[in-house]
């Protein structure tokens, strides 16, 4: 469960801050995936994609 604290009456504020938690959650990707039903074909080839990605970005990072 994501909270957020409203501090001195800021809420522009704290919805930033919601909406950075709920990013980093993966909240509103699972929102999109959730909105249509997906193959199970698609869904696998989406999730091999998403791995060779992390797979690459984690490659770049450990060389840098």
């Amino acid at each position: 469960m994501v909270t957020v604290n409203v501090r001195d009456n800021n809420v522009d504020q704290a919805l930033r801050v919601l909406k950075k938690k709920m990013q980093r959650e993966g909240i509103f990707r699972e929102m999109k995936a959730r909105q249509q039903f997906e193959k199970p074909s698609e869904k696998r080839k989406r999730e091999k994609q998403e791995n060779t990605r992390r797979h690459r970005k984690a490659m770049r990072k450990r060389d840098d």
